[in-house]
């Protein structure tokens, strides 16, 4: 089994000075809007969705008893529905498997990929708390429960701040950002698309996100897919 941890980048100082192209995001109620991913000057392409109700419920109660999740696998469009059911080890999570095998689906057919690297994780605290840039071409993420990725408008960001440029401060102190009004937010069902630093021709111009705080006890179910080689 390949690991797709998360694989995060620090500009070196001479990129982190260089002024990338102006970035913009994207969204829509409908999934067409993740193919605006490969438009120059996007670097978030969001499709805002709302899970159903059934779904939600199914979620809530499998986290109820199952707060330790976490599972890695390389999948193709044709094994991916089998491989989620088997991480899940109930049928109560069908909706869930189908919805996960549709996205990978999805990315597959975006990308013109054969596999795809595949992470669901129950979280009951933020897994990459600082502002980060992905060395990635393309990430997928979506939350099941929980709130969900926190992340900055390009042109909001000092990118300098970034990494070792913020000097052991935390975002709100190192001057990242102006105000806290800058920072965005995921709905928790929404699929969003983060172009990363691997993307030709967006070296320097990465979504710049984290993983949210979580209040008191909640916990949260996220699912990322990456680019397999």
């Amino acid at each position: 089994m390949m690991s797709t941890n998360p694989t995060h980048t620090i500009f070196p100082d001479s990129l982190a000075s260089e002024s990338a192209a102006f970035r913009r995001s994207v969204q829509g109620q409908q999934p067409a809007v993740l193919s605006d991913i490969y438009k120059d000057d996007t670097n978030i392409a969001i499709w805002q969705r709302k899970l159903s109700p059934p779904l939600q419920d199914a979620v809530k109660s499998y986290l109820a008893s199952n707060a330790t999740l976490e599972t890695q696998m390389v999948v193709t469009q044709d094994n991916v529905l089998s491989g989620v059911n088997e991480a899940f080890q109930t049928a109560e999570m069908a909706e869930l498997s189908d919805d996960i095998a549709l996205l990978v689906d999805m990315f597959c057919c975006l990308f013109g990929l054969v596999r795809v690297g595949l992470r669901m994780q129950v979280l009951d605290q933020a897994m990459c708390p600082k502002f980060h840039v992905d060395r990635v071409p393309c990430r997928l993420v979506t939350t099941y429960q929980g709130v969900a990725t926190e992340w900055l408008p390009h042109e909001t960001v000092d990118h300098t701040k970034l990494g070792r440029g913020s000097h052991g401060q935390t975002d709100d102190q190192s001057g990242l950002y102006q105000h806290k009004q800058a920072i965005k937010q995921l709905n928790c069902g929404d699929v969003a698309l983060l172009k990363g630093t691997l993307w030709q021709g967006n070296e320097n111009a990465g979504l710049v996100h984290r993983s949210p705080v979580l209040p008191g006890a909640d916990k949260r179910l996220l699912l990322t897919l990456d680019f397999i080689h």
